[in-house]
């Protein structure tokens, strides 16, 4: 991917509006975000790779992630791609096996991160491949390496420099390993979880992506000695049998799990996404949260150059907290309480019996959802 000029854009040696670091979901939304809201802004997007570019994911992508980039003026992203509509969960003999309401799609990032920086380009930012070593806040300016910008997101993943540069550090961590596979008959047309033993999160996945591939993988907390990535893949196999048959591209990862609460500081610098510690810990799932955040960062940079101010860290604050403040807290009590065997079981048995609750546990898991009292009812007596 080439980086072009465009009439009326900052130059290299200008202060651009908005600097963006990372441009995975979060980052390409922030930028979708600022210029929806006004067009004629200067938006710089870095990443330290060209795109297309591979990242280790499981790749599901809810409806509502779809929602959200149409209110930007982004649609049709994934029409060539064939949606899953059932979602299978289970814990050894305990199990549900059910249709959504709404179908996911399951599209590898090295396609749908492509497409959605194509989508900010079109819409007027630029790109430029850079690997950010520094970034420093002064009082009219942020400079990142020899760039000055007014706002800066960070968007730069699980490892972010913004987010070290600003000395705030990331809560619990999960490790992953993701590969693709051929998909099997037992699992065609369909996002299975398969959660294993001991401390939660700890589960392996199947995600069929319709083109006769699976995204497979398994991910668990981080807690005392680390695993290797052959017990990783053992792991998996243990957990879905023939899962990792024919199996390639194996990538480790870390999931950097969000908390009980989540407050944007003040100021000219946000985080969005895995940058931010944004992943669910019930799920492990972070496309939702990144081009959520992504969007509202970047529509309250927007808003903080129309009103004159260098304090976009406010209105976003309150943004992101309308959005997530609940769901957060309902996440965080729902991945504690599935500490337990006995919970978690009850509610996977609630599933089974209740398309409602079903319901309940995708919008919790997948997107913004919150704990409802019916599904509150089930899993504690």
């Amino acid at each position: 991917m080439v980086a072009h000029a465009l009439p009326g854009a900052a130059t290299l040696s200008d202060v651009w509006d908005l600097i963006v670091v990372g441009a995975g979901p979060a980052g390409a939304a922030a930028a979708l975000g600022a210029l929806a809201a006004d067009p004629t802004l200067s938006v710089l997007l870095l990443d330290r790779h060209d795109f297309p570019r591979d990242k280790a994911c499981g790749d599901g992508i809810a409806p509502h992630v779809l929602d959200l980039l149409a209110g930007v003026g982004v649609t049709g992203i994934l029409d060539d791609w064939t949606p899953v509509r059932r979602f299978v969960l289970n814990r050894g003999a305990v199990g549900v096996d059910r249709e959504l309401s709404r179908p996911t799609w399951v599209v590898p990032r090295t396609v749908f991160d492509h497409r959605l920086v194509e989508a900010a380009q079109a819409a007027g930012a630029q790109f430029i491949r850079r690997r950010v070593r520094g970034v420093a806040v002064g009082r009219t300016k942020v400079t990142v390496d020899d760039l000055d910008a007014r706002f800066v997101v960070g968007a730069d993943g699980a490892h972010s420099v913004v987010r070290r540069e600003l000395g705030e550090k990331a809560g619990p961590v999960a490790l992953a390993i993701r590969g693709y596979a051929p998909t099997p008959a037992a699992r065609a047309a369909t996002q299975v979880i398969a959660y294993g033993p001991g401390r939660q999160p700890s589960y392996a996945w199947s995600f069929d992506r319709g083109d006769g591939w699976s995204n497979v993988g398994y991910g668990e907390l981080l807690a005392g000695t680390r695993p290797s990535r052959a017990d990783l893949l053992r792991n998996l196999e243990r957990l879905l049998p023939g899962a990792t048959d024919g199996g390639e591209s194996w990538w480790g990862h870390h999931l950097p799990l969000a908390g009980w609460t989540w407050r944007p500081r003040r100021g000219p610098v946000l985080l969005a996404g895995d940058a931010a510690g944004l992943i669910n810990p019930m799920t492990g799932e972070g496309i939702y949260y990144a081009v959520a955040t992504g969007l509202l960062a970047g529509r309250s940079i927007a808003d903080a150059l129309r009103a004159g101010s260098s304090d976009a860290g406010t209105p976003y604050r309150r943004r992101t907290s309308r959005l997530l403040s609940r769901h957060l807290r309902d996440t965080a009590l729902v991945a504690q309480l599935s500490r337990s065997d006995r919970i978690l079981d009850a509610g996977i048995r609630a599933a089974a019996g209740d398309q409602h609750i079903f319901d309940d546990l995708v919008e919790l898991g997948l997107a913004d959802g919150g704990l409802t009292r019916r599904l509150l009812r089930t899993i504690l007596p």
